[in-house]
């Protein structure tokens, strides 16, 4: 497993508490405390990696912006990816986020769900504030970018839980379709783009870090769904942070949740008829009355059909894009962190 590197490390620690600070500023604790607002700050307290927010500082900074202009932007973002994880943790019905129980699974769905709808107004809440630090024009740009993105990601979620339903197996063509929009924007496309918004980029170059995050983002999932089938039952318990390789999520939980990973569907193209129907009968079992030995059933036939040295070569094609873009940019020492953000992120399943 890779190590972080100095630079991206030393970024890390230097920037993200401010991060944190400035997001749990947004966060007080007030009535009704038990209900809302200690709820709220439950996931952003198990700590994370943080790389989203990391990612706008980065981009404001490639673009000789003002990185203090852009912490509460990052705070923003941050706060999204806490509302996401709420909401998705009641689709898929998981049980661990960040090595502890699901918010759900502690507080129960109709409490979690207005919690992620608190969360998510949050994001706007913090993005409105801006006006008085950016000026009214680029916090409504701020705004644009979170709206737009915010109905790209939604629409990749209802291709994921969609498929589930419909019991449908997506092509591989769809499945990236679906990883661009849930993954590929408030993972990369959508940090990167505020972050050059704030420093005052050309159109030209937000768009080419955008291109990079996007791709970036793609390489993390498919690694992420790697790590899903190899993690120890003892890392699940440990909360990732800043520096750690921890997972905090639970080994093959993608196979109990159904999920339709590039792993699962390219499983599903390569095995005999008789292992797909066993394969599909476990996806399309609701979660609890999977067995540990079906799901191990499950990773024995992806190792069986070289389905993790397939999805590691399309992380890898998707890391090479990424930086392709990347190199576009002109040097600096940001553009060095974030290939170190790169390689750390991609080579991590490795």
């Amino acid at each position: 497993m890779a190590s972080v590197p100095r630079g991206l490390s030393d970024f890390l620690h230097r920037y993200i508490p401010e991060i944190e600070r400035e997001m749990f500023e947004f966060l007080p604790i007030q009535e009704p405390e038990a209900f809302l607002y200690a709820p709220m700050r439950d996931y952003p307290d198990r700590g994370g990696k943080r790389f989203r927010p990391a990612l706008v500082l980065l981009a404001c900074q490639v673009f000789d912006g003002n990185m203090k202009n852009a912490v509460r932007t990052a705070a923003a973002f941050e706060m999204f990816q806490s509302f996401a994880v709420v909401h998705d943790d009641i689709e898929d019905d998981s049980e661990m986020r960040r090595g502890k129980p699901c918010l759900h699974k502690m507080h129960g769905t109709p409490l979690s769900i207005n919690v992620g709808d608190a969360l998510y107004a949050k994001v706007f809440e913090i993005l409105n504030a801006n006006r008085p630090l950016l000026g009214a024009e680029v916090a409504l740009d701020l705004i644009e970018e979170m709206v737009n993105g915010s109905r790209e990601t939604f629409e990749g979620q209802a291709y994921d839980v969609g498929w589930i339903r419909q019991q449908h197996i997506p092509s591989e063509e769809e499945f990236m379709v679906m990883l661009r929009k849930k993954t590929g924007w408030y993972t990369g496309r959508g940090p990167c783009t505020a972050g050059a918004i704030i420093a005052g980029a050309s159109p030209e170059l937000r768009e080419t870090i955008g291109h990079f995050g996007e791709a970036m983002a793609i390489a993390f999932q498919i690694r992420d769904d790697l790590l899903n089938l190899s993690t120890s039952e003892q890392d699940a318990s440990v909360a990732p942070g800043l520096t750690s390789g921890a997972y905090g999520k639970e080994r093959g939980g993608d196979i109990a949740e159904g999920k339709r990973t590039l792993i699962i569907i390219d499983l599903l193209r390569k095995c005999a008829e008789s292992e797909k129907a066993e394969v599909l009968s476990i996806l399309h079992e609701e979660r609890q009355k999977n067995t540990a030995e079906q799901i191990e059933r499950v990773i024995a036939l992806v190792e069986q059909y070289g389905c993790i040295e397939y999805a590691e070569e399309v992380c890898r094609a998707k890391a090479l894009e990424s930086q392709q873009h990347l190199e576009k940019i002109p040097q600096s020492a940001g553009r060095d962190i974030l290939a170190e953000m790169l390689d750390f992120l991609v080579q991590r399943a490795f």
